[in-house]
């Protein structure tokens, strides 16, 4: 762990970025291959991302050079992004972790055609665990993915290769996916900002909702104003979304003093007849950071909110999403067996079960919301501990494997089942150097309030200042002593690799590099071959 001096890393942000382009202090070009190169350098470590489009990033990254040449500016003209593996990118397929040969997607999913209309480049997409169902980023389809910070550990999930991408410096900002915490439980083991947005702020189409509508897109970022400009730039609705809420203007919430807040400190979990155990570590780590807020001049006092029995309107719309997207695999017998349990159970809850499930929402608006009567916020850990080591919840049964996530994870998933916004912030490390995080969360349509909060926040412990120590040399050992070796896949090469070894995969990245004057030239066509990582 290392504390970097801003001065000598230049245009690491979104925002910074974005202005340094419009100023023409730097090309997209330029940004662009180093991103690719980052990439290649540490895909075997750190093995942050699915595909790489590095090609066709190249031909989008010249054509934003000429726009910007031309005078035309764009909120993100010329910027490198990151969406996850759930995330349709034309031409590209959407395995969402799972093994097989998926189809290349025809068109953009909403939220990244309104990424390329802001002028972001997406260089490729992240990897997450297969069907999103775990608080880690592992499986056979494409290794295991890292965290930063120590490569022995887990950098959580299930957005977790967005979050590594951030993390690591390879892009200044990524899109990932909340279904019960997995932009916030990443966000918080990897040391960022992790934005869970109002249900339907951001477009899940081409579908009309995601796991029967506890699923939404939400922006990774170092900075509470980057990830705030990301979602500004992702957000907004296809004409076929089931969730339409009014606009908000998160960027500019970031600029505003929150005003003085009454704020929840939370400690207990909802119920779920299973043990959570707090590590006092992160109750150290939140109980600081709600200290710092009572010094900002906020009102802070221990008060719960009353769950009820949420956990059973949150299963039934889990299982059956998770169903709804095997029914997309190309060969079910190559899931892992949790998915397939998990899709059986699917079934069984598909039906009435389902439909009181989503029935009982409003109640539970009701039931939970009654505390922001008293209270503008709550703030809880975003985890119930800090981030695990790198196969521990991967070798278990499904049994083990939902004790064990709800044990570190308690705190994330009702709000997904509300359909509100939540903000995880970094709130420190563990005294080995593990990144631990906060929540703010609030109630319906709250982004503007939270994210004005966590920017005074931000501007007080400066978080961003942080860095993973930049070597790669250390993805090698860990602080616990030397990691298992680091190869990017296991039990050998991904179905349908090419048999691309680390060095023929930077010596590929390098050759576009000078193939990247070529495609400044007025007309020049890009490629749209992406690299299988």
């Amino acid at each position: 762990m290392g504390v970097r001096d801003n001065g000598t890393r230049e245009y690491e942000g979104l925002a910074e970025q974005a202005a340094a382009l419009a100023a023409g202090q730097v090309s997209s070009v330029e940004l662009v291959r180093r991103s690719l190169e980052r990439i290649a350098a540490t895909q075997d470590t750190v093995n942050a991302f699915r595909r790489v489009r590095a090609e066709s990033a190249l031909a989008e990254a010249a054509a934003a050079d000429r726009r910007l040449a031309a005078g035309e500016r764009l909120p993100l003209l010329g910027v490198p992004l990151a969406v996850k593996d759930d995330t349709d990118v034309a031409g590209e397929p959407t395995a969402f972790g799972c093994a097989g040969e998926f189809p290349p997607k025809t068109a953009d999913a909403e939220a990244v055609r309104r990424l390329r209309r802001a002028g972001a480049v997406v260089v490729g997409k992240t990897n997450a665990c297969e069907l999103g169902q775990w608080p880690f980023t592992e499986g056979p389809a494409f290794g295991d993915t890292r965290n930063p910070w120590n490569p022995g550990h887990t950098p959580g999930g299930s957005s977790g290769g967005s979050a590594a991408a951030v993390a690591a410096g390879l892009v200044p900002g990524a899109l990932g996916t909340d279904g019960a915490g997995s932009v916030r439980i990443p966000a918080a083991w990897t040391h960022l900002v992790g934005i869970k947005p109002q249900r339907g702020r951001i477009s899940t189409w081409p579908d009309a909702e995601s796991f029967q509508g506890i699923t939404v897109l939400g922006p990774l970022a170092r900075t509470v104003r980057d990830a705030a400009l990301l979602l500004d730039a992702a957000a907004g609705n296809h004409d076929g979304d089931l969730h339409r809420p009014r606009p908000v203007a998160a960027r500019a919430a970031a600029d505003r003093d929150p005003g003085r807040l009454r704020i929840a400190l939370s400690w207990k979990p909802a119920f779920t007849g299973t043990p959570k155990p707090l590590h006092p570590e992160v109750r150290t780590a939140v109980t600081a950071l709600a200290r710092t807020l009572a010094g900002l001049g906020h009102q802070v006092e221990e008060a719960e909110p009353d769950y009820g029995l949420i956990g059973l309107a949150f299963v039934p719309r889990a299982t059956t999403g998770v169903r709804e997207w095997v029914a997309r695999a190309p060969d079910p017998a190559l899931l892992d067996r949790r998915t397939r349990e998990a899709a059986r159970l699917g079934r069984l809850l598909g039906g009435p079960a389902l439909r009181r499930a989503r029935l009982a929402e409003r109640r539970q608006h009701r039931r939970v919301g009654a505390l922001f009567g008293s209270y503008d916020l709550i703030l809880t850990p975003t985890t119930a501990a800090p981030p695990p080591r790198v196969g521990t919840l991967a070798r278990m049964n499904g049994w083990q494997t939902d004790r064990a996530m709800i044990a570190a994870c308690p705190y994330a998933w009702p709000w997904n089942v509300l359909g509100w916004p939540g903000v995880s912030v970094p709130a420190g490390f563990t005294a080995g150097g593990l990144p631990l995080g906060a929540q703010l969360l609030g109630p319906s349509h709250s982004e503007p309030l939270l994210i004005s909060l966590a920017a005074q926040l931000e501007g007080q412990l400066r978080w961003h200042e942080r860095w993973p120590e930049a070597t790669t040399e250390r993805y090698g050992a860990t602080d616990d002593g030397p990691a298992a070796p680091v190869t990017g896949t296991r039990g050998g090469k991904r179905q349908g690799e090419r048999g691309r070894g680390p060095g023929r995969g930077r010596e590929r990245i390098r050759s576009l590099m000078v193939a990247a004057d070529r495609l400044r030239a007025p007309g020049a066509a890009g490629s749209s071959d992406a690299v299988d990582r």
